[in-house]
């Protein structure tokens, strides 16, 4: 049986933020089991040459998108700020000059309207939050970090917690630890870990109705040469009760590819019905209604359907709303689990439940009550 003083349950920006803040205290003795094939979990960066090999003859440059989280706010969410900061990324201001376009049915006519600045101003981490995740890697001992691991069971022993690990190359694996932190949501933790002993009735309960940010979403992205909505004193934004997408965004690299991008307000159900080769071709003719035919023709495009990821979404979060919800207890404060697991997702922020921010702050909260 392998042994690691603490055991971290996946390597998103909880994950990897955990085992940064481990290290800062003086603890290296850890490890992280991811399920995916690469951390990042939620924050998916992805290039136009990636896009772009999708739609076979065309050529793209290297910039990146971000198919998760986009924006943070440093106005009023400076733990995440500092951290961003301190590891020497860049960020820059979201794309908002210029009119928006609305769509109130699919009887009238396309309206133009004067736009509206985020207020605090929403901002954008250059390289995309992929950078973010990167930088953190950097600073972990990569050995330290087991992807392809999906955790499967939880014991509670005398020595403390035994974790059960699958990966297709090494099979079974058991690792011994005196504490876990979870750094994933608390829905799919609930719903995809046997925890042995049961976890309390209610703690259980409140963990299964904590809805998973992202889990009900997608987004979909269409590059082009220019930005020609610009030109046409357009900001890039939309907002749609017609759809397929119910709020659209600029989502272009300064010096760089032009890009829009929507969050697709079709059920995930819908969604899964209509198949993705149909949903991408609404989403063209979507953006022709509002932009003009120079919009149906991008030079690449893509949509990430989250409900579809089995290592984030799970059945309920498929009717499910896309509202950041209240956070759930992080760990519990009786019987056998009390001070051997710790939840440290997003999810279970007090300030941020769901955003990038509320990962560092539920971080710092669990790592804090270890009392190292």
């Amino acid at each position: 049986m392998r042994t690691a003083k603490i055991a971290i349950v996946g390597a998103g920006l909880s994950g990897l933020y955990a085992a940064y803040r481990l290290e800062q205290v003086g603890i290296a003795d850890y490890r992280i089991f991811e399920a995916r094939p690469s951390p990042g979990g939620r924050v998916l960066t992805l290039s136009s040459v990636q896009m772009a090999a999708l739609k076979p003859g065309n050529v793209a440059t290297a910039d990146v998108f971000d198919f998760g989280p986009s924006w943070f706010w440093p106005e009023y969410q400076e733990q995440l700020v500092q951290l961003v900061e301190t590891l020497g990324l860049g960020y820059y201001e979201q794309h908002e000059t210029g009119d928006m376009l609305v769509e109130r049915s699919n009887q009238g006519p396309v309206m133009r309207m004067p736009g509206y600045r985020s207020a605090p101003a929403s901002m954008r981490i250059s390289g995309g939050m992929g950078a973010l995740i990167e930088a953190l890697q950097r600073r972990l001992d990569p050995q330290r970090i087991l992807t392809g691991q999906i955790v499967r069971r939880l014991r509670r022993t005398q020595a403390g917690v035994e974790v059960d690990t699958y990966g297709d190359q090494s099979g079974e694996t058991t690792w011994q630890a005196t504490h876990v932190l979870l750094a994933l949501p608390p829905r799919l933790a609930q719903a995809t870990i046997d925890f042995s002993p049961p976890l309390p009735d209610g703690l259980s309960r409140s963990w299964q109705q904590s809805a998973t940010w992202m889990a009900p979403h997608a987004k979909y992205f269409a590059t082009y040469e220019t930005a020609f909505w610009r030109d046409q004193g357009l900001s890039g934004a939309g907002r749609s009760a017609v759809g397929p997408m119910a709020e659209i965004h600029d989502a272009s690299i300064p010096n760089g590819q032009a890009a829009l991008f929507g969050f697709i307000g079709v059920p995930a159900t819908a969604r899964r019905a209509l198949g993705e080769r149909e949903l991408l071709a609404l989403c063209r003719a979507q953006l022709a209604r509002l932009f003009g035919p120079m919009a149906a023709l991008p030079t690449a495009e893509f949509i990430k359907d989250w409900a579809a990821d089995p290592f984030t979404a799970v059945e309920a979060d498929w009717v499910g709303t896309a509202q950041h919800a209240a956070a759930a207890p992080q760990a519990a404060t009786s019987g056998p689990w009390a001070g051997q697991l710790t939840g440290v997702g997003s999810e279970w922020s007090l300030q941020f439940p769901g955003y990038l921010a509320g990962a560092i702050d539920a971080v710092d909260r669990g790592i804090a009550s270890l009392g190292i």
